[in-house]
């Protein structure tokens, strides 16, 4: 299977998932360190990551699930085209997602979708 390139959605010199890993680096680094191994799962199997590792959410959002005790993190996520995977969102999960980071994940992929380039961040944060 094809690797899939991940891509961070970015916004005016902002990007919300590496923000969060960088917080979640400083707070629980068995945390950040399983978050980062998702993401480089996500990366070798793109669309055939499924339960429990990966679930469709609605809306062409995805989430990364991640759980280190009792805490759950999940990362928010869309394909765009067959190769490329866009880390939107992240937060930490206690039940449900709230529909407001849900809504918050479809903006971004329709800003995403309109100018890709736009809000692009490529780079490899598996080393930090």
């Amino acid at each position: 299977m094809p690797e899939t390139t991940v891509v961070f959605y970015c916004d005016e010199n902002r990007v919300p998932v590496l923000d969060w890993l960088k917080e979640l680096k400083r707070k629980d680094r068995q945390g950040y360190a399983k978050c980062i191994a998702r993401i480089r799962m996500l990366s070798q199997m793109g669309h055939e990551l499924r339960r429990p590792l990966a679930d469709y959410l609605d809306q062409g959002i995805y989430e990364l699930r991640i759980r280190r005790g009792r805490v759950n993190y999940r990362i928010l996520y869309f394909f765009h085209g067959q190769e490329v995977s866009v880390l939107t969102h992240a937060i930490t999960k206690e039940d449900q997602i709230p529909r407001g980071d849900l809504n918050r994940a479809v903006e971004r992929k329709k800003g995403f979708e309109a100018k890709p380039a736009l809000h692009s961040f490529e780079g490899d944060v598996t080393h930090g």
